[in-house]
């Protein structure tokens, strides 16, 4: 499951180390997005019990957006847990698999 999260929640998130982060990136009346979000629930289920994935409308996000250069939606934004290389930021969600693939290699250390 998802957990919605708010830009100065992400902001704080992506500047500390700890957990592996994990966000999916939105809009309310985006089809691919709801296509995209069924994905993450389905692979979420063969991820660990432990790893959150949160949410967000990229609308409620002006500064993740432009630091990040959100260029579209759906997209997935992943942060390996020790923050030392920049979040990877991903659109392609063609497949259950491919949304497990981005996940995992950014959650490996």
């Amino acid at each position: 499951m998802t957990q919605e999260i708010k830009e100065s929640e992400l902001l704080k998130a992506l500047e500390i180390p700890g957990k592996p982060l994990v966000v999916f990136l939105h809009t309310p009346l985006c089809g691919t997005c709801k296509v995209a979000h069924r994905m993450l629930e389905i692979a979420g289920h063969l991820l660990p019990e432990d790893l959150v994935i949160h949410e967000a409308n990229v609308n409620m996000l002006p500064e993740i957006v432009g630091s990040y250069r959100i260029s579209s939606v759906p997209a997935l934004l992943v942060a390996q847990a020790d923050r030392l290389t920049p979040p990877e930021v991903h659109y392609a969600m063609s497949s259950v698999e491919r949304v497990l693939e981005y996940i995992r290699r950014g959650i490996t250390p």
